[in-house]
């Protein structure tokens, strides 16, 4: 994003540059010629700053690019060739210097125009050579290019000197030739050249020949005897000054350029090549963090591959499901490349750790019944190692007569380490996708769930109950509910099915449907498990089955009856004493013949004033420490009678607490389902039906 303050500098600079430009072009056409001192300075002064101006302008404009040299170089050789076509033009058709003091209003235009044209190609050549100064530059060399700048400004102002006296020529001279030296000193610095690839060092080969000897014969038709020099002259001694040492420049500094060109071409493919290790290396480094998609991925590296390390073909195989698959090919079949990724694995028994190249004058192999014949002369095998794990390898075949060498060997090892690494961390990223897609359907799963389980219990005026459900996991197996009934009954369940997670789930929501309709139509807690086991029939698969207990309490009497398929014994405690009831029953969808019905058995309880009986899934009683021991039947009976004058839903928070504290070293392995209900106003009896 460009920065809006330097974007309004480069427009002050622009607008200041060209105000100043014009000032100047009227003053030397009013006063085409100065006649004093003075009026020398002051015209001297204003070619200088209008220079200043424009230079200052066009160096923030080519300095965006100065990434690309050689476009600058050649829009520099461009309007070199301008000023040579000028030069020749002027030369061919003026032979004598016009007289400047008895040109026209029409010619003083002409000759400044043309005066402004060298203004503009001095200021951008210069320009340029100042960027290609710094660039590349590892240390400051500002100061170097800073003294010669100010001899270029000795040797402008040095002109002066002539107008007070012809003879006085030496302040110029003097100037003139410690610029050059300078400019011979800065021409070498180059740097910029050794990292430029082969195809532009050519280039830069042709492009600085042509303008060294351009920018000598500007040099030369500058200071020669010509109508353009004493143009140049009678417009600003110092600007031919300046074109004179700035045509030197030129000419020394391609000069320089193409000898160091020429030296850095021996070298200049083996540089190509580390550069493009350097660069493929970044694009891997970003392929890790940005790119997700295994299949782009591992047809990148295999491009990459191809691309540097000179191979003619390029595969990788990798190893999700312990055996080895292949999953990206360069310049190469699917077909071929698993052929031989078979016979060099199997015939060579390679256990790979580290990068092995493979001589083979040929590998035959046969596909579809016909034997081909592949000439690869060389095969660099690497390990894609995760963990110290191998995941896969990358393959790279060379045909040519010639094998892989320490350095294309080191790269193709470094490209397999960041392979395995982006490949695995695409894999992981995909994982963690699917996991956070399975995420959002657990909690869609679990919403459900906590809809399908009572927010909130009944209310009674003698029968109090408190209830929780606390899965194991993102959902749970576990169910209890209450059916307000006729005649001021409520029917309960609670149930646990086998299994955990979103299987068990789904069945639960299906018994919920069972029971919710049934405890509608059928009031004996006996006949309505023996409906649901039949209609289980056709859900439940053999793996799976449910255990339950159903029972209706009459919040009137205070009696409760309730049918039991093999859940945990329910708990009732009465004066002070704890009595297991386990009335027989198997569970549902373990069995849908008779036996099933024969079983199970009802049992009636007439609750007693403070009476509490609780209801439970085994995920309360196999709760387990840290040495695998179960919380067990006793101090779960404990609880309740240490804890039963204490309000029910205390009750329920106490059995919890102490259920954590005795499990806090081990996770849950099982959903919590607990029910209680307390009576409060009548005296009864037990009896079994």
């Amino acid at each position: 994003m460009r920065n809006p303050f330097q974007q309004l500098n480069k427009t002050r600079k622009l607008e200041n540059a060209i105000f100043v430009s014009i000032i100047l072009f009227i003053v030397k056409i009013i006063v085409p010629s100065e006649s004093s001192f003075t009026s020398a300075i002051i015209s001297e002064i204003a070619v200088y700053f209008t220079l200043f101006l424009w230079t200052s302008y066009i160096i923030d404009f080519i300095h965006s690019r100065v990434d690309s040299p050689l476009s600058l170089i050649l829009n520099a050789g461009i309007l070199t060739a301008l000023i040579f076509f000028i030069l020749s033009i002027a030369k061919s058709f003026f032979n004598s210097p016009p007289d400047f003091s008895n040109t026209g209003f029409v010619v003083s235009i002409f000759y400044s125009l043309i005066a402004f044209v060298f203004i503009g190609a001095l200021t951008y050549i210069f320009s340029t050579f100042r960027e290609l100064f710094f660039l590349r530059q590892k240390r400051d060399p500002k100061t170097y290019f800073n003294i010669m700048v100010w001899f270029f400004t000795f040797a402008f102002f040095a002109n002066l000197c002539l107008i007070v006296d012809p003879d006085i020529d030496y302040p110029k001279d003097a100037f003139f030739v410690v610029s050059i030296v300078l400019i011979s000193i800065n021409s070498l610095r180059v740097a910029w050249i050794a990292f430029l690839p082969k195809k532009q060092k050519l280039y830069l080969l042709i492009i600085s020949t042509v303008l060294s000897v351009l920018f000598g014969l500007n040099f030369a038709l500058i200071t020669s005897e010509s109508m353009l020099k004493s143009l140049l002259i009678n417009f600003s001694p110092g600007l031919q000054t300046l074109l004179a040492l700035t045509m030197i420049y030129g000419a020394i500094y391609f000069g320089v350029i193409f000898f160091t060109a020429l030296f850095h071409l021996p070298t200049a493919e083996a540089f190509d090549r580390k550069a493009e290790e350097v660069s493929s290396l970044m694009d891997l480094s970003k392929l890790i963090t940005q790119v997700f998609d295994f299949k782009e991925l591992a047809d990148t590296i295999t491009t990459i591959t191809t691309k540097v390390c000179n191979s003619d073909s390029a595969w990788l195989v990798t190893n999700a499901t312990g055996e080895y698959e292949l999953s990206a090919v360069n310049n190469i079949g699917y077909v071929e490349a698993d052929k031989i990724t078979n016979a060099l694995l199997v015939e060579e028994s390679y256990n790979i750790n580290e990068v092995k190249v493979v001589h083979k004058s040929s590998i035959k192999i046969n596909i579809r019944n016909d034997v081909r014949t592949f000439a690869f002369k060389s095969i660099a095998i690497a390990p894609l190692k995760v963990h110290n794990a191998t995941k896969g390898f990358l393959f790279a075949a060379r045909k040519q007569d010639y094998n892989f060498d320490d350095d294309e060997i080191k790269a193709i090892g470094a490209y397999a380490d960041y392979a395995a690494v982006a490949l695995e961390n695409a894999k992981l990223i995909a994982e963690s996708i699917e996991k956070e897609r399975l995420e959002k359907e657990l909690d869609v799963a679990r919403e459900i769930q906590h809809k399908i389980v009572p927010s909130v219990v009944p209310e009674f005026e003698h029968l109090k109950i408190s209830a929780l459900f606390v899965p194991a996991f993102e959902v749970g197996g576990d169910y209890y509910d209450f059916f307000e009934l006729h005649d001021d009954k409520l029917g309960f369940v609670v149930a646990d099915v086998s299994g955990k997670g979103i299987s068990a789930a789904f069945i639960m929501a299906e018994v919920k449907g069972i029971f919710e309709t049934l405890s509608k139509l059928i009031e004996s807690p006996k006949d309505l498990l023996i409906k649901a086991n039949e209609i289980l029939k056709n859900s439940l698969e053999k793996k799976n089955f449910v255990t339950a207990i159903y029972g209706i309490v009459d919040t009137k009497l205070g009696k409760l009856t309730f049918a039991r398929v093999g859940h945990t014994p329910a708990i009732y405690l009465n004066n002070g004493k704890t009595t297991r009831l386990a009335p027989p029953g198997i569970g549902l969808g373990l069995d849908y013949g008779i036996n099933f019905a024969s079983t199970i058995k009802e049992l009636e309880i007439e609750l007693n004033n403070n009476d509490i009986i609780a209801f439970y899934s085994d995920g309360i009683t196999e709760a387990k420490n840290s040495a695998k021991e179960d919380f067990g039947y006793e101090r779960f009976e404990n609880i309740l009678m240490r804890n039963q004058n204490a309000e029910l839903d205390e009750l329920s928070k106490k059995i919890m607490q102490e259920l954590t504290m005795y499990s806090q070293d081990t996770a849950q392995h099982d959903d919590i389902t607990l029910v209680l209900f307390k009576w409060v106003f009548k005296n009864k009896k037990v009896g079994v039906i």
